[in-house]
């Protein structure tokens, strides 16, 4: 087992660094600098995050991989803009989340985020169909069109069939896929996602895997996934590795 996760973390570096030389330079969609959080338990403190800087360019897929309780996680919740860091700085598309204040950057997340809850988050009371035109409904698209483009995110993810029930009755899978289908609504210019794919099986998370592909390479998508799927390493243009609350080069 040690072996395995060796060969896994040279794996990850390897591609990692084979991407920083073949890429051309594009301009910077996420942009952070000197990332820390401090938790605080008592009368102790706990640095989960210990100055992180990163850079990930327009149209890449990145990985952000590591061991349990590295603060992928809360990482990711940083450049999305759901935790304030302790200290250090966020540009998301040229522009300094960190100094927005909250109505600012909860539009900012509604027009450019899609985020990929690990929990799934859906509605219980609404269909599938239903929670991803919620989704559709807040950031202005609505009626014929919202329905429309629901049912093209869950045919995307191969859900068509299922469109009409309730999370209750979809397996934890299929729930996965509709909060993965409701994060792409209105075509994001940033998609965050927590383990996208722990939930699925070998067929629906290839699936998912080509849709976040095609969203990246096709229509100029940023892809930032925390993961521990080794399926998505070969999509991957840049992988890092974070361990205890550091990157690790």
């Amino acid at each position: 087992m040690i072996t395995s996760n060796l060969n896994w973390t040279n794996l990850a570096k390897s591609k990692s660094l084979m991407a920083e030389r073949n890429h051309d330079p594009k301009s910077i969609a996420i942009w952070a600098c000197g990332i820390q959080m401090i938790y605080q338990s008592g009368r102790q403190n706990f640095q989960v995050l210990k100055g992180i800087d990163l850079q990930v360019r327009s149209g890449d897929i990145q990985l952000l991989m590591g061991p349990s309780g590295s603060g992928k996680t809360t990482l990711l919740s940083i450049l999305a803009g759901l935790l304030t860091p302790t200290a250090g700085r966020v540009m998301l598309l040229d522009q300094n989340i960190t100094q927005m204040s909250r109505q600012q950057l909860a539009q900012f997340r509604l027009r450019n985020i899609g985020f990929i809850f690990q929990g799934f988050n859906l509605f219980p009371a609404l269909t599938a169909a239903e929670n991803v035109e919620v989704a559709l409904n807040i950031k202005g698209i609505r009626g014929r069109r919202a329905r429309h483009e629901a049912e093209i995110r869950l045919d995307q993810v191969g859900l068509a069939a299922q469109k009409h029930l309730r999370p209750r009755d979809l397996s934890g899978g299929q729930k996965q896929r509709v909060a993965i289908a409701r994060a792409l609504a209105g075509n994001p210019k940033l998609i965050m996602a927590d383990e996208p794919t722990a939930a699925l099986d070998s067929t629906s998370g290839h699936a998912v895997i080509d849709v976040l592909r095609k969203l990246a390479k096709e229509d100029g998508a940023t892809v930032l996934m925390v993961t521990h799927d080794p399926r998505i390493i070969d999509v991957a243009d840049r992988i890092l590795h974070l361990e205890d609350g550091q990157i690790q080069h």
